[in-house]
């Protein structure tokens, strides 16, 4: 892109701004979709319609103590939430908002940068922001908040592998790398002729490629830390994860990185599957939709859709167990995708050479591995037994030994011993 740097300056600051006040909205969003499904009014005194309760939390926030544990790193435990904020902010910036428009003056496109292989700065940056909790939880020299960063370490490594198997399919089918151009690739349909007969199916890729798009949609969730998979910052395990030790404007900075990312997650998945900033209906119903500062809407309509989700996903799942959320990562998302990959590799040769013979034997062997898959992964439901010893009254669930149990006090042990005897009895 070959903008001047006044005008990269311009966009910069527009995309902050953006951002900043679409985490206010979704927090407000959140709590008010959360309210209506549990049937009560939600946030409804700051501003019309509790739109300003947010910034109110905000405000808060900053007002309150900032406090810092003895036994934490200083440096670390500081700089841990700035590595967070920044990696969710920098990931926005190759993500297209809409097609080139004038302004100021000068043509360019809604899009901070743009270059060869700015799908991976995202997954970059991705990966990166994990750095922050896991920083946060080890300099703040407490156990809950090691656990809660060891978590989050596990679960990035697991979900980060199935997120870009699920990014590798769109590689495979637009041979791109670039945001914008997948957009644009999106924006044509794909032709296809089976049997002799010519047809073109519509070119948004979570059609063409429904598995992929999936198991993005699980990843990104599991990426992003957020419910039903929240384990990092368990609060009924670990109390606040690896947050317990922040107060302030560092505690605040976590949620802030934490709603950056959702939202840059949902444009991704907006741009690879749904056809970044394109309407929703084909050109001929209205030629002017793709054209100027329009194109804004559908984005963020299609953001906002994925909003919900999540939001959906929070007000109505159960946090999962860990060995459930592992094993869901490692034994279903990462086979499968790879499956898949195989199979559409395998279509893409057949009808690049114009030999349908390939594309028959992925499909039969892509069906096998998915029988055998479902009969090896599907649970299995045993008959109830009684169990050999009564029930202890821990409901059956393992417990850590009795010498691994935290030993009393031994002022309290003091306190509990019998007074000395009187010297009569002596």
């Amino acid at each position: 892109m070959n903008d001047p740097i006044w005008l990269m300056l311009v966009k910069g600051v527009l995309v902050f701004v953006i951002l900043i006040l679409l985490v206010i909205f979704t927090i407000w969003y959140e709590r008010r979709v959360v309210a209506i499904m549990q049937v009560r009014p939600g946030p409804n005194r700051n501003g019309p319609f509790g739109l300003l309760q947010s910034l109110a939390d905000a405000l808060k926030l900053a007002l309150k103590e900032d406090i810092m544990p003895r036994t934490a790193d200083k440096v670390v435990f500081i700089m841990a939430p700035m590595i967070a904020v920044m990696c969710a902010f920098t990931a926005f910036s190759v993500i297209p908002m809409g097609p080139e428009v004038s302004m100021f003056g000068v043509e360019t496109a809604l899009q901070l940068t743009d270059f060869e292989v700015s799908v991976l700065v995202i997954l970059a940056c991705s990966a990166l922001g994990v750095y922050g909790i896991v920083l946060a939880g080890w300099a703040s020299g407490s156990t809950y908040s090691l656990l809660g960063s060891l978590r989050a370490a596990a679960q990035v490594i697991s979900y980060e592998i199935a997120l870009g198997l699920a990014v590798l399919a769109v590689f495979f089918q637009s041979k791109l790398m670039s945001t914008g151009a997948i957009v644009d690739a999106q924006a044509e349909g794909l032709p296809l002729s089976i049997g002799g007969t010519e047809i073109t199916l519509p070119g948004w890729y979570f059609i063409v490629l429904a598995p992929s798009f999936v198991i993005f949609v699980i990843s990104m969730v599991g990426e992003t830390n957020r419910a039903p998979f929240d384990l990092p910052e368990a609060e009924s395990e670990l109390v606040a994860g690896f947050a317990t030790e922040y107060s302030s404007l560092k505690y605040a900075s976590f949620f802030l990185a934490e709603y950056v990312n959702m939202i840059t997650m949902s444009a991704l998945a907006v741009t690879l599957f749904l056809g970044g900033w394109a309407a929703p209906f084909p050109d001929s119903w209205w030629p002017a939709a793709n054209e100027g500062y329009l194109p804004l809407v559908w984005f963020f309509g299609k953001v906002l859709a994925f909003l919900f989700l999540f939001v959906w996903l929070r007000g109505t799942l159960p946090r999962l167990r860990y060995d459930q959320f592992m094993n869901l990562g490692w034994k279903v998302l990462v086979p499968v995708s790879l499956v898949w990959l195989m199979v559409l590799a395998a279509m893409n040769i057949g009808l690049d050479s114009g030999n349908e013979l390939p594309t028959r034997i992925a499909f039969a062997g892509g069906a096998a591995i998915a029988v055998m898959a479902l009969i090896f992964f599907w649970p299995s439901r045993k008959q109830y037994e009684e169990p050999a010893e009564p029930d202890a009254g821990l409901g059956g669930f393992p417990v850590p030994p009795m010498d691994l149990a935290v030993p009393p006090n031994p002022r309290s042990l003091k306190r509990l011993e019998p007074a000395n005897t009187s010297k009569e009895e002596e």
